[in-house]
């Protein structure tokens, strides 16, 4: 497998947790929701459809998986999948568990309430909770 650079913003912005066999999952390190990051691990990636075919397929499968994982975790009412990528422009795919009665609700998580950062014990215990669904 290729090693990938990420992009300066993804490497402030988030923590990594696992490697699946196509993405690095990352949480986003914002406790106003839980939100993860998905990273292919290919070189020089913008857009899903620059992926291989097969690569397509396996991201797929990786957001559907991550994204199960995170509704059973968290009680998510509703999941959002999204891949902008206006201001980072390496391929990335936003998984957020969102609920009815948080602060962005029914809108998008971008730019509503400003991001907040987990406190150190509350960052391990998120990151523990994540890796074990995700394993």
């Amino acid at each position: 497998m290729t090693q990938i650079q990420l992009h300066p913003q993804l490497v402030s912005d988030t923590v990594g947790l696992v490697d699946l066999d196509l993405c690095q999952v990352l949480l986003m390190n914002d406790q106003n929701y839980p939100w993860v990051v998905m990273v292919p691990k290919r070189l020089d990636l913008r857009e899903m459809h620059d992926l291989s075919p097969g690569d397509q397929q396996m991201l797929v499968s990786e957001i559907t998986q991550v994204s199960r994982a995170m509704q059973r975790l968290f009680k998510a009412d509703k999941m959002n999948v999204a891949a902008l990528g206006n201001m980072v422009p390496q391929l990335h795919i936003h998984v957020i568990a969102r609920y009815e009665n948080d602060s962005a609700w029914p809108g998008p998580v971008w730019g509503k309430v400003p991001t907040e950062a987990y406190a150190p014990n509350e960052l391990e215990a998120m990151i523990a909770k994540l890796k074990k669904a995700l394993s």
